[in-house]
């Protein structure tokens, strides 16, 4: 008997690490990392003369939840597009590592404790805004995903509420510091997204996703806007500095790093080939880490 139960626990516990691992996988949490990089960003930049310690520890543990909830979420919702997407085609409910009910059940719950925790460890305002995040992620820009294109620009709007979160977590207020970071964050989305669906339109045109570039072969009216969204970022970008939030440091690094940008942007654009996407995939994930570090660095 000691034999066997030797043997069997082993088994247990592997599969034990199994779901645990399958359970993380669906928070998404390198994206959850960058979002809440940004709110914490937010925070610093919307606390007025005195850091709260606490606070901000209440606030990143609340929005964290969310993201993570909102992200389970969105696998729940999407489950059957993903299994028909090589890129997708590993997540865990679509092999079955977890069932849809579980994930839902873990979804709901994350974006709930997220709420409660919000309202009252940290502001109405902030768990208001995360609220907003839940509905229009959620309920609005998943379904619209496979009816319309215009989902990445409603996608968008809930996409860009971190910072802000951030903001008002610490102040209690939006002001003009805080529409510049929504603002922000919700024009970078654009190429970014565009260059994941270039690179993978052939995949989402497959499970009928209506990403632009499964809509518009051609890719003219991607490049284009993959550009613009990309222009209209640079002059947003060095706003802090002329609101007073950030000083001259920032002005020069946000310069330049909104140039690099730019000329990724414009080479995906010319090009319009899955390597120069690729590169500009690469850029955007560097830029906005870099632009609201140096922001913080450079406080005014």
């Amino acid at each position: 008997m000691e034999s066997i139960i030797v043997e069997i626990q082993p088994a247990k516990v592997i599969r034990l690490r199994e779901k645990l691992a399958a359970y993380l996988e669906l928070t998404k949490p390198r994206i959850a990392f960058l979002l809440v990089l940004t709110s914490a960003a937010g925070f610093y930049l919307g606390s007025d003369k005195s850091f709260h310690g606490v606070l901000f520890i209440n606030a990143m543990v609340g929005i964290t939840l969310l993201a993570f909830g909102v992200a389970t979420l969105n696998q729940v919702w999407e489950r059957k597009t993903d299994a028909l997407m090589e890129r997708t085609a590993k997540r865990p409910l679509v092999i079955g590592s977890i069932t849809a009910n579980e994930a839902l059940f873990f979804g709901v719950s994350q974006c709930a404790v997220a709420e409660i925790y919000l309202t009252f460890l940290v502001n109405p305002l902030t768990a208001i805004l995360g609220l907003i995040v839940i509905v229009g992620y959620v309920l609005l820009y998943t379904p619209l995903k496979t009816r319309t294109s215009a989902s990445t620009a409603i996608g968008a709007l809930p996409g860009a509420l971190p910072p802000l979160m951030g903001w008002t977590a610490a102040s209690n207020e939006i002001t003009l510091g805080a529409w510049v970071l929504f603002a922000m964050l919700f024009l970078w989305q654009f190429p970014h997204f565009l260059a994941i669906a270039w690179m993978y339109r052939e995949q989402y045109a497959k499970a009928g996703i209506l990403m632009l570039p499964v809509v518009e072969p051609e890719g003219k009216i991607t490049a284009k806007q993959i550009v613009i969204f990309t222009v209209l970022l640079l002059p947003i970008s060095v706003a802090p500095f002329f609101i007073g939030l950030a000083g001259w440091i920032y002005l020069i690094g946000a310069s330049l790093l909104g140039i690099w940008f730019l000329s990724a942007s414009i080479n995906a654009a010319r090009a319009k080939t899955n390597e120069k996407a690729r590169k500009l995939l690469l850029v955007s994930v560097i830029y906005l880490p870099l632009i609201f570090l140096l922001m913080v660095f450079n406080k005014i």
